[in-house]
């Protein structure tokens, strides 16, 4: 059984979230703030964090940043479960550390289904590393092929949500040029890690180089 620690200044939001997980067949902590979740976290280790934006005195932005910092808890997958929209300054700053953004309200079946997709990519790139180590292939690419890997899904998720928020496809819509810039620079840079990651693949499908 998986355990989830969902956080949130809201008493209200974390037990709905709670009622919910746990009817998911999840197992369930609580922190009622960005504090009370880096306290937590020096006993327990959950398997994903539920992890607000709009708390106080530390957002869910500043506790994003103590979880990463921390040698003990920086490989927990965090999980964004917010009503604030992402803007593109956000994505590009936080995309690395975090595995989705899942905008409240949202279904029992659709938090579900985030999850399932961030815990199932995690094993399946896990599993991938494996597999690689067994057959010699230097740390370094195997690092490299599961950074990108996780990078250019959580991107690409990040993307849809940009999309869908500035009606980004809709000629009728009106863009400022920064957004529009800090969007195609997302795109960009999400071409050139499938390129690479491409390559790396290839490297990978062959036989190990002699050190």
């Amino acid at each position: 059984m998986f355990t989830i620690l969902v956080v949130d200044d809201s008493p209200f939001i974390v037990d709905v979230f709670v009622t919910m997980l746990e009817r998911g067949g999840y197992r369930t902590v609580a922190a009622y703030g960005g504090e009370e979740c880096i306290e937590i976290l020096k006993t327990v280790t959950p398997d994903l964090i539920l992890l607000d934006i709009m708390m106080e005195p530390v957002d869910g932005w500043q506790t994003l940043e103590r979880i990463k910092e921390n040698p003990a808890t920086k490989d927990i997958p965090v999980l964004m479960l917010t009503a604030k929209q992402l803007t593109p300054t956000e994505a590009q700053e936080y995309g690395i550390y975090i595995e989705d953004y899942v905008l409240k309200p949202i279904t029992h079946r659709e938090l579900y289904d985030a999850i399932e997709h961030v815990l199932s990519r995690r094993q399946a790139i896990k599993s991938d590393m494996d597999m690689a180590r067994q057959s010699g292939f230097d740390t370094e690419i195997i690092s490299e092929y599961a950074r990108l890997s996780k990078s250019i899904d959580v991107n690409k998720r990040l993307m849809k949500i940009l999309e869908t928020t500035y009606n980004f496809n809709d000629s009728k819509a009106r863009v400022s040029d920064e957004i529009s810039r800090a969007i195609k620079s997302m795109e960009m840079n999400i071409k050139f890690q499938e390129s690479r990651l491409q390559q790396i693949k290839g490297e990978l499908s062959g036989s190990p180089q002699p050190k």
